[in-house]
């Protein structure tokens, strides 16, 4: 008799906790005044908002260089210790939606930091686990931190500065992140040479907190909390697995085999999920993903060109990471600052690709982006024929590899853009956000899975990858690189459908 009413205090209990967080984080601390009052102060703001996007990126690429040492210290299979990249590549895709929905219905503050709280702890943990498998599990962490902070940034940065100021804010932010991109190969030699690989994950530390305690000095408190938004759980519960299971997939396929139950069969459960995904988010008077942008054919495929270029940029920097340290033989140093040319010729070509898209449109631009990226693949593969030509011709490639991906990045984002309905051109740019960590994940997955086959083609072992450096491993890159190639047309021909000559 008293079950009922024991359930009925337990859910009363349970309801008055989640009203008491709701209330925390909406209350959320008032800038110091002394701020506020500046001139400069929004600039501060995108200042500070930069930092994390420049975190976000250093993170992202100083770990590709990191796999092969993290590789060989926990004796991990290939596609074992390529989770250490998507383990936080797959969580900050699965909650990326969902914390933008979230920070919508109770501040953005607040939630903002709470990720660089998440993103310092999980950093720390990461340097101190003892085997892969809880470095992985740490990075999980770090992935959610780090999503909190993907669905806050732009946010806060444009109701920071007015409309006038606003191109020029997103151009910091965007800077920072190639600096990010740009320093965290070099970085990462240099660490993993003087320090050891626990110090590629503490050296965020200092950078995010600072940004914590001036971002609780200094940001604004959300102006408009829309706790009469809706959140749609079960999306929310749909989307994760989704994802987890889709990636599983891609980098398990070599070790369990095309026609393998174990593939079959979460290849089927991925799409069932993916699936029901679908039919809630259609049904869901407010959606985590709003499909209604994939009615347009353009932004379909554009979106589908924007996982692809990332897909292509991170499967490099795991192969080259592989095949500069395992193959050539570079120590981490060398192999960082001659990967950092792929960041740095992107970032030169990506403002100038810019400019010249309103005037050349960026049917031919992007076009021209994917061929220059085939030519540098061509290139890196003749490369590891002739030994006596492979840095100078490699060190080449990577700078065309780059400026390719930089001439074709930014016309394809913005007719992308252009392409989406005018009311949800918002959601578009999340959208775009979230393809771009999908199209990471499916290419670090891929580039794994590949780099796998070819090996176990080469030499005829799928045991571990640690004994067979130099030629074999290189023979086996030559797969991966052909992989990457098929993608760089694929996104080239799809830039092709939806650039058409009225929105180019």
């Amino acid at each position: 008799m008293n079950e009922p009413a024991s359930s009925a205090r337990n859910t009363g209990t349970m309801h008055g906790l989640l009203q008491r967080i709701v209330r925390r984080l909406s209350n959320e601390p008032l800038p110091l005044d002394y701020f506020t009052q500046q001139l400069w102060y929004p600039w501060l703001i995108v200042g500070l908002v930069s930092i994390g996007a420049f975190i976000g990126q250093l993170d992202a690429t100083i770990v590709q260089l990191a796999l092969p040492t993290l590789g060989k210290t926990f004796a991990a299979s290939l596609e074992a210790v390529s989770w250490v990249s998507l383990a936080y590549l797959v969580a900050f895709a699965s909650c990326l939606p969902v914390f933008g929905r979230l920070c919508e219905m109770f501040g953005r503050k607040s939630l903002y930091l709470a990720g660089y709280v998440l993103f310092i702890v999980a950093s720390t943990l990461c340097g101190l686990a003892t085997d892969l498998t809880w470095l992985v599990v740490f990075r999980v962490l770090q992935g959610i931190g780090g999503s909190l902070l993907g669905a806050n940034s732009i946010s806060i940065l444009v109701r920071a500065v007015d409309q006038d100021r606003r191109g020029r804010a997103l151009g910091f932010f965007a800077a920072a992140q190639a600096i990010g991109m740009s320093a965290g190969p070099a970085a990462g030699g240099l660490v993993l040479g003087s320090l050891g690989w626990h110090w590629v994950f503490w050296v965020s530390v200092p950078f995010g907190l600072i940004a914590a305690v001036a971002g609780w000095l200094v940001l604004p408190r959300t102006e408009a909390i829309g706790q009469d938004k809706i959140f749609d759980r079960r999306s929310a519960l749909l989307l994760g697995p989704a994802l987890i299971f889709l990636v599983l997939v891609l980098n398990q396929v070599s070790a369990w085999g095309p026609a393998s139950p174990m593939t079959i069969a979460f290849t089927a459960l991925s799409a069932m999920l993916i699936w029901l995904l679908v039919r809630q988010e259609r049904a869901s008077s407010s959606p985590l993903v709003d499909l209604r942008l994939f009615q347009s054919t353009a932004f379909s495929c554009g979106a589908i060109a924007v996982a692809l270029g990332y897909a292509m940029l991170y499967g490099m920097f795991f192969l080259m990471s592989f095949a500069l340290e395992h193959g050539y033989g570079d120590s981490p140093q060398v192999a960082g600052f001659r990967l950092a040319v792929i960041p740095v010729a992107l970032g030169v070509a990506a403002p100038f690709s810019g400019a010249l898209s309103d005037r050349l449109g960026a049917r031919l631009l992007s076009a021209l982006g994917m061929a220059l990226c085939v030519t540098a693949l061509l290139i890196l593969g003749v490369a590891e024929a002739d030994p006596a030509a492979s840095r100078l011709l490699g060190t080449a490639a990577f700078a065309l590899f780059g400026a390719g991906l930089g001439v074709f990045i930014a016309p394809n984002n913005h007719a992308t853009i252009k392409a989406a309905p005018a009311p949800l051109s918002g959601e578009a740019g999340s959208m775009l956000n979230l393809m771009r960590v999908l199209g990471t994940s499916l290419g670090v997955a891929s580039a794994s899975s590949t780099l796998s086959w070819g090996l176990e083609i080469v030499t005829g072992s799928h045991d571990s990858w640690i004994p067979f450096a130099g030629r074999p491993l290189l023979g086996a890159v030559e797969s991966g690189l052909a992989m990457l190639a098929i993608m760089a047309v694929a996104a080239g021909g799809v830039s092709l459908i939806h650039t058409s000559p009225q929105t180019a």
